[in-house]
């Protein structure tokens, strides 16, 4: 028997019987085989059809999960700054284009960082949480800065009643072991950017210069493993048509100590250097279900198994994830460049594509509604008319932006 699929639901045959998933709110149901006989037949006479029978079998709400409407003035809660728009690597395909983001570059001055943090902690209510992440380039370039308003942050959220946490992405290669102890004082994620094992990783992220950077940032990650129970270190990684080979590395870095490790297709570089390709994305594809299978059959035998795609992706079905854009870029969350503007995500730095204002002013509202309103799944093609729009979300702005929709 065949998936069965509109805009409204999908028919699904599992191992344990018929499922309906019904896309607005997310919601997955059981059914007999009775009921997957209507639904096939509904789908065949159309939305009208489809509709009707939802309701029949009490799964078409009153109110909609998922309004057409877009999200007006969201509240901000979380701020990555890119302390540091230069980098000791040259990566590939980088979208920082080696972290000057196409110009010159760049260290971000105190008085933007403390900006930042001031507009961040100070529009948040007591007893919410905000969120600060240090991106670059390589933020580890700045580290004075980067305590320091780590610091600085901690301090006023505490005098405000908010809660703050702390991540930062770097590539590894200047970790020091008073970075892990930093780290962890201040409850950081720590996100370690690697793209497969040894020579792999080599060729996609050299130094500067040409030399393998693989085995300098293996031989900086142990004090970040000593604080292991309390200090989250996950492992990123870049998929392009050079490191296909994802269950090889997920069981190397799951070995290595990492909380988790998780894969993100390359899907847009600013020189177009090492994109997926259709047939790229189909390899791509039967090796995350390769990684699926056996993070299944680890589960089951009882062993931790941290494949952070899928583990993410169960969470979402479990919850009945429904969201009308793919992340918080633009709404709630903002890149912040060096010089203080104000960006739908990190990947926009720079990019007059997704400036939203600048931190001493605020978002720029008229800006920002008008990039919700474009940018909700339901106003974009194909996605308005795709089953799986509210679990995606419509995908990654910057790269539907600058490539459209290859996957």
């Amino acid at each position: 028997m065949r998936d069965t699929e509109s805009r409204h639901l999908r028919l699904v045959d599992t191992a344990f019987g018929p499922h309906l998933l019904v896309v607005d709110g997310s919601r997955l149901y059981a059914i007999d085989q009775q009921s997957r006989g209507e639904v096939e037949a509904a789908v065949v006479e159309g939305e009208q059809s489809v509709r009707e029978l939802l309701a029949r079998f009490g799964m078409l709400p009153d109110r909609p999960y998922i309004g057409a409407e877009p999200l007006i003035d969201p509240p901000l809660r979380s701020l990555s700054l890119a302390i540091a728009q230069r980098c000791n690597l040259a990566c590939s395909y980088c979208y920082a284009q080696g972290g000057g983001f196409g110009g010159e570059e760049r260290a971000m001055p105190w008085s933007v960082a403390a900006a930042s943090v001031r507009r961040l902690v100070e529009e948040c209510p007591p007893g919410e949480r905000v969120f600060i992440g240090f991106l670059g380039g390589e933020p580890l370039t700045h580290r004075a800065l980067l305590r320091r308003t780590t610091e600085y942050a901690a301090e006023i959220a505490g005098r405000q009643g908010v809660s703050v946490g702390f991540a930062i992405t770097t590539n590894g290669t200047l970790l020091r072991p008073d970075d892990a102890s930093f780290f962890h004082r201040h409850r950081f994620a720590v996100t370690i950017s690697l793209d497969g094992v040894g020579d792999v990783h080599d060729r996609l992220r050299p130094f500067r210069g040409g030399r393998a950077s693989y085995q300098s940032i293996l031989d900086r990650l142990e004090p970040l493993f000593q604080y292991r129970q309390n200090l989250p270190v996950f492992a990123r990684v870049t998929v392009t048509p050079r490191n296909l080979g994802l269950r090889e590395t997920l069981d190397r870095f799951i070995a290595l100590g990492f909380h988790s490790v998780g894969f993100s297709p390359m899907l847009a570089a600013p020189n177009h250097v090492d994109e997926l390709t259709e047939p790229d994305l189909d390899v791509l594809l039967g090796e995350l279900i390769a990684c699926g299978r056996e993070f299944e059959r680890q589960v089951v035998a009882g062993r931790h198994y941290p494949f952070a795609n899928m583990i993410s992706a169960m969470e979402e079905i479990h919850r009945g994830t429904h969201r009308p854009y793919p992340c918080g870029a633009g709404a709630g969350y903002f890149g912040v460049s060096a010089d203080g503007g104000l960006f739908a995500c990190h990947r926009f730095v720079d990019d007059p594509a997704g400036a939203l204002g600048h931190v001493e002013s605020g978002p720029d509202r008229d800006a920002q509604r008008q990039w919700l309103a474009e940018r909700i799944v339901d106003r974009q093609e194909p996605c308005r008319s795709c089953w799986a729009r509210y679990l995606c979300g419509g995908g990654c702005h910057h790269e539907v932006i600058h490539r459209g929709r290859p996957a």
